[in-house]
């Protein structure tokens, strides 16, 4: 009976959560992208507000946990912070797990990613725990359950038209490009699915992509690029297009 009680309190606190999300989008700064459907228009944004809510408290002895182990093994601070593009370019700051070292003399340099990038690490990105602090951006409206992942704040200007049209939508925890090759697979490749999600968000697809999340997570496919620790730099393609506007 607590148990049923703890459950429904959980509920009614994500349902106030995502009711006020809804409301909140409806009547906020409308963005050039046009809904695919009813549910990107009026349910997505909701939707993802409440599951965000919900995942959060259920999962806060996790997120406690795995902070605990953060601290121990990488020391402080726990988070790691950047800033990230978002829909229509807007920046925002993301929030993930730590999972390397702190960088030689403070310069961050992608050549020194593998030596960074502790077992521990490791771990953590192929579980996606590392992930887990992203609910709040779900929470406060800058990222979504399903889309294009949020990428460096740099690629803006080395994105060609097509490919731009990934920050029309919110970036999302997981999407199409995380469940067919994640970093396994080339750049063009990630925004050619980030760009036909763009342009089909239903229901039936998110839940399919949250599935297959699942699966592939559990599979620990794609945690790499090629002979990289992490994905290799975007260093752009043949046709930039000038910077989003913000």
């Amino acid at each position: 009976m607590i148990i049923l009680k703890i459950i429904l309190v959980i509920i009614i606190i994500a349902a106030a959560v995502g009711v006020i999300a809804t409301v909140a989008d409806l009547l906020g700064k409308k963005s050039a992208h046009k809904p695919y459907g009813p549910y990107e228009r009026f349910v997505k944004r909701g939707l993802d507000a409440f599951l965000a809510t919900g995942a959060l408290i259920v999962l806060s002895p996790v997120l406690l946990v795995t902070a605990i182990l953060v601290w121990i093994k990488l020391g402080s601070p726990v988070l790691f912070t950047q800033e990230r593009p978002g829909r229509d370019g807007k920046i925002f700051k993301l929030y993930k797990f730590r999972t390397m070292l702190p960088p030689k003399d403070g310069i961050i340099d992608p050549a020194q990613d593998a030596a960074r990038l502790t077992p521990f690490g490791k771990k953590l990105r192929s579980t996606s725990l590392d992930e887990l602090p992203e609910l709040i951006n779900m929470i406060k409206g800058d990222m979504a359950v399903v889309g294009p992942r949020p990428l460096l704040v740099q690629y803006l200007t080395r994105y060609n038209s097509h490919q731009a049209r990934r920050h029309e939508v919110r970036p999302g925890f997981t999407g199409l490009a995380q469940v067919h090759g994640r970093n396994a697979i080339s750049w063009e490749e990630k925004f050619d699915w980030d760009v036909k999600y763009v342009d089909h968000i239903t229901f039936a697809g998110d839940v399919k992509i949250i599935l297959d999340t699942v699966k592939t997570v559990l599979k620990r496919e794609g945690i790499s690029g090629g002979e990289s620790a992490t994905m290799t730099e975007f260093m752009g393609s043949d046709n930039p297009v000038e910077v989003l506007k913000k």
